[in-house]
């Protein structure tokens, strides 16, 4: 599976708005982008898109700027992930239960439907709030502490 950079912004500028919580004023693009060293113009497509999705809320004005549509606690980041770059897990750009294989190739499918699974059960387990913190799930935690997580083989 490979994050994209476009996902990867727009998790870090997430993470920043659950940090400024709800409650203060709302932080501006340039802020966001200045601190992650984020291509602005870029971000500004991020958060309109998370917007759109319902994920964070812009303000106009001098005072204006961005912050979160609902408590970080709420928001996972399969959620952001999916509000700029689509579904979690496609294979040529087509969602695997839309997919079908024949031959040796058939059990590929189940391979893929377990791959998303897996990809949903992490993403989707993990909020802002929790990253945010910097305390994440124990069993996000577990697969972490095996070695061979770290390395490329």
């Amino acid at each position: 599976m490979r994050i994209s950079a476009r996902a990867d912004y727009a998790v870090r500028a997430a993470l920043m708005l659950a940090a400024a919580g709800q409650e203060g004023p709302p932080l501006k693009a340039e802020a966001i982008a200045e601190a992650q060293d984020i291509p602005h113009k870029f971000l500004e497509g991020i958060l309109n898109d998370m917007r759109r999705g319902g994920l964070v809320a812009s303000q106009r004005g001098v005072h204006g700027g961005y912050r979160l549509a609902r408590a970080a606690r709420d928001i996972s980041v399969a959620d952001v992930v999916r509000a700029v770059d689509g579904p979690l897990v496609s294979v040529r750009g087509v969602r695997p239960p839309e997919l079908a294989y024949s031959g040796p190739a058939e059990s590929l499918l189940p391979l893929w439907i377990a791959l998303r699974a897996n990809v949903r059960s992490v993403l989707e387990g993990v909020t802002l709030a929790d990253v945010a913190s910097g305390r994440l799930p124990e069993a996000i935690g577990a697969l972490t502490d095996d070695p061979a997580a770290w390395t490329n083989p």
